[in-house]
């Protein structure tokens, strides 16, 4: 392929305030923390992020009060070489943030704000022709604007990457069915699919209910997609790393995952791709600012897979 792929990532962009601890609170008080960081991200945004490290061109499709704290987010992203031209900014509203707890293992507490009227549906998309993208990578957090871009980046022919994360039942329903890729947390496949199944069982029954491409993230544990070819459930493991920090890793996977399959890599492929970039991040403190670049990425995936 000529020239960096070009994406478009829509969702959540907040002020994150990450503060590291031994351990996580189990009951009232005040805990002194050994480290912090203060930047903006959110799921689309972190995606977009890593995106960009992996060499794509990347627009955020976002929305923002017109308050300082929305100055300082765009100034962040646009630092990483993300184009925020198709930020939204509403007047009166404030933009959205979050206060992130995270353990000595690498597991974490997020408390996020969204204000209502930052996140009210927006009325059309911000581009003319979404086919300018070559794929399309939306989150849960703002309903509206990824109910849009999926369903025309799927009549473009274009990938429509849902990235299925905790959210209300009513929301992942809605979005489901616009989507042509569904990459599902555990927490939201336990949502659709019930408690008590396994996550290969779990993938196998998410499949059942779409025409879309399946993967559901486990974590360390890996990937589970569902291969329609071969009418069953395959697993892509996840390379072992020591944990520093989890925070932001499924939102690089599927900044990852979005980055291969707009270049065309066959889908395990593209799953090892996003499994190895996931992987390099937990190794840092930051949330997406342990992201990978293309190089050391592919340097994890020639370590961990040779077929």
């Amino acid at each position: 392929m000529d020239g960096p792929v070009k994406l478009l990532s829509v969702g959540a962009l907040t002020l994150d305030t990450i503060l590291r601890v031994d351990t996580l609170p189990t009951h009232q008080g005040k805990f002194i923390a050994s480290d912090g960081v203060q930047i903006a991200s959110g799921m689309a945004t972190s995606a977009a992020c890593a995106a960009r490290r992996l060499g794509a061109e990347v627009s955020l499709w976002a929305s923002v009060g017109d308050d300082a704290v929305g100055d300082q987010l765009i100034s962040g992203i646009e630092a990483e070489g993300v184009d925020c031209s198709l930020i939204r900014r509403v007047a009166g509203a404030r933009s959205a943030l979050a206060a992130i707890l995270v353990d000595a293992h690498g597991e974490r507490i997020i408390v996020p704000f969204y204000d209502r009227l930052a996140q009210a549906d927006p009325e059309v998309l911000p581009v003319a022709d979404i086919s300018v993208f070559d794929a399309v990578l939306a989150d849960v957090r703002w309903p509206g604007a990824a109910a849009l871009a999926l369903t025309a980046a799927r009549a473009a022919g274009r990938p429509a990457i849902l990235d299925a994360d905790t959210a209300p039942l009513p929301v992942l329903e809605r979005l489901l069915p616009l989507a042509s890729h569904i990459v599902a947390s555990e927490p939201a496949v336990r949502i659709i699919c019930g408690q008590a199944l396994d996550l290969e069982t779990a993938c196998a029954d998410l499949a059942s209910r779409t025409d879309a491409f399946v993967a559901v993230t486990g974590g360390a544990a890996g990937t589970w997609w569902h291969d329609r070819h071969a009418g069953r459930v395959r697993h892509v493991a996840a390379p072992k790393v020591k944990v520093v920090d989890t925070l932001a890793a499924g939102d690089v996977f599927h900044g990852a995952f979005a980055v291969g399959l707009a270049q065309a890599m066959p889908v395990e492929q593209a799953l090892r791709f996003a499994s190895a970039a996931a992987a390099l991040k937990c190794q840092r403190f930051g949330g997406r600012l342990g992201a990978p670049d293309r190089v050391e990425t592919l340097a994890m995936m020639a370590a961990h897979w040779t077929g």
